[in-house]
């Protein structure tokens, strides 16, 4: 991991858990594993504050632990330095299980996030005391759980070994892959007797500890990013074709499979397509979508066979490639103009071009040519290859021949380090547009819920505008510009996430770099 993304993590950990959790979590991205006593050395905090921190971390998922290999009564612990950035992204997981769920799924979805962890029952608790609907009751509140259970939006945490299996002081815990999504039994008569105070929740027997499955969502954010793509190109028919593809997918391949799916035939999608969907253009020229998706250049479907009509993979690979070298040439675009960006496409697809050739390949003159690609070279979006050849009769002196050329990963992990950079600043400018103005912030709440009391009460309207005016005009055109830089600030936030989410696909679809995305997390 880079520094730009160590002092993201350090300012997203601090804005989510406060100072003592920043300073633990940077002891441990610092190093790969860590015992306590090393940890509250290094942070110059007490065991107890250290520990506390790590129950913290350990209740989120963001550090696991494990007995050292010199002493099996002594537990090491390391950060999940690739989940922190999912701190950032739970606004979107719960707007996405708002709009397949409801208001009852988001609910469920924010407790469950807030809390890290929790049983079945204490979620279930504490989203029907501060249901905001009370019409809700407990019954659609465990459906929905279910349901969320059933999609793997939920996921059941490895369970504490106890017993024979126990036999020392680090804790461990049984994985079984089989039993992940299996529904718990939830007991509604135990909750209302919790909720009326006859009962409490150690009385319950179910003890399993549920989380948020982030790689599902992280697969749906990824389908969503690859279906816009085509939508934008190639129109709706053939982006709802390719999501009915993308489910056939599933069924036969693993989800984070790196390179292409398994094989997918004609006849399946056409089977799945006039059972589940109510588009007759796309029933009626399904054979014709389907080719425009495999020529397509930007390679999201091959055909690689002909059994059953023809038969199709995924190319996970090349779609994602496509995607970022499309982000990086905007990138180029913005920064430096579209003949620096075409000078980049030039070398893309030449593979290895000298200087002379890149200027008649892009049609630009010599002068602009050599200095937009010393920019591209300055910036590490191109690279140089220097080959050298012997000089005539093995003994005069060497030539050296200077080829452009683009590194992908190199380009695409210095645009990540970028992104990480440019987003770390947008918090930190944010915090400071907070904290610079913070007794204007406070005081126009306080305003905002005195008028909206007054209201309630019934009060003039009059009497309320005079109380309103005691917020004066210079103040509210203060306030109304840093509400503009701080709602800026966010939408940026946002759309630097996407690009990082963006460049991790490809790092995961076409490297081999290990990158945390499993199936299960």
């Amino acid at each position: 991991m880079s520094a730009d993304y160590a002092r993201l993590s350090s300012v997203v950990l601090e804005q989510c858990f406060g100072k003592v959790v920043q300073s633990v979590a940077e002891c441990l991205f610092a190093a790969s594993t860590r015992t306590l006593s090393q940890i509250a050395t290094a942070t110059n905090l007490t065991r107890k504050e250290a520990g506390l921190a790590l129950a913290v971390l350990i209740k989120f998922r963001l550090v696991s632990f494990k007995a050292s290999t010199g002493n099996p009564f002594l537990p090491e612990y390391s950060l999940k330095r690739e989940d922190v950035i999912c701190l950032l992204r739970y606004s979107r997981y719960i707007h996405l299980v708002q709009t397949k769920y409801g208001n009852v799924g988001a609910s469920i979805a924010e407790e469950l996030l807030n809390a890290g962890s929790e049983t079945a029952n204490g979620l279930l608790l504490k989203c029907l005391v501060n249901a905001e609907n009370k019409t809700e009751n407990a019954e659609s509140y465990r459906d929905t759980f279910l349901r969320m259970i059933g999609d793997h939006y939920i996921i059941k945490m490895p369970e504490l070994t106890t017993g024979d299996d126990q036999d020392d002081c680090v804790p461990k815990f049984l994985t079984n892959e089989c039993d992940f999504f299996g529904p718990p039994n939830i007991d509604l008569q135990l909750l209302a007797k919790i909720r009326k105070g006859e009962a409490s929740l150690a009385d319950a027997t179910n003890s399993i500890v549920w989380g948020m499955n982030y790689d599902r969502f992280h697969q749906e954010f990824r389908d969503t990013v690859m279906v816009d793509a085509i939508e934008r190109k190639l129109g709706e028919n053939a982006a709802e074709c390719f999501r009915y593809i993308l489910k056939l997918m599933y069924c036969n391949t693993d989800p984070w499979q790196r390179r292409v799916s398994n094989h997918i035939t004609f006849v399946q999608l056409k089977q799945a397509i006039e059972k589940q969907s109510n588009n007759l253009d796309l029933m009626k020229h399904l054979d014709q979508y389907i080719t425009l998706l495999a020529d397509d250049s930007l390679g999201f479907l091959r055909k690689v066979g002909d059994m059953g009509s023809g038969q199709y993979v995924v190319d996970l690979e090349k779609s994602f490639e496509s995607l970022a070298f499309a982000c990086v040439e905007a990138v180029i675009t913005e920064r430096f103009g579209s003949k620096a960006a075409r000078i980049f496409r030039v070398i893309r697809m030449k593979k290895y071009i000298e200087q002379e050739d890149l200027q008649k390949e892009a049609m630009i003159p010599s002068k602009e040519a050599k200095s937009l690609a010393y920019n591209l070279f300055q910036e590490q979006f191109i690279h140089v290859k220097v080959i050298k050849k012997p000089g005539g009769g093995g003994t005069g002196p060497a030539k050296s021949f200077y080829l452009f050329q683009i590194k992908s990963k190199d380009t695409v992990r210095m645009l990540l380090d970028t992104c990480f950079k440019a987003l770390y600043n947008t918090i930190e400018r944010s915090n400071f547009e907070k904290s610079e103005h913070k007794g204007l912030i406070e005081k126009s709440q306080r305003l905002d819920s005195i008028v909206e009391a007054m209201k309630e009460r019934g009060e003039s309207e009059d009497y309320i505008a005079e109380i309103a005016e005691t917020f004066t005009p210079p103040e509210v055109e203060i306030l109304n510009k840093v509400k503009n830089r701080i709602k800026t600030l966010s939408k940026a936030e946002l759309t630097l996430d996407d690009t990082i989410f963006l460049l991790q696909m490809y790092q995961h679809h076409c490297t081999t770099l290990p990158t945390g995305i499993t199936k299960f997390k």
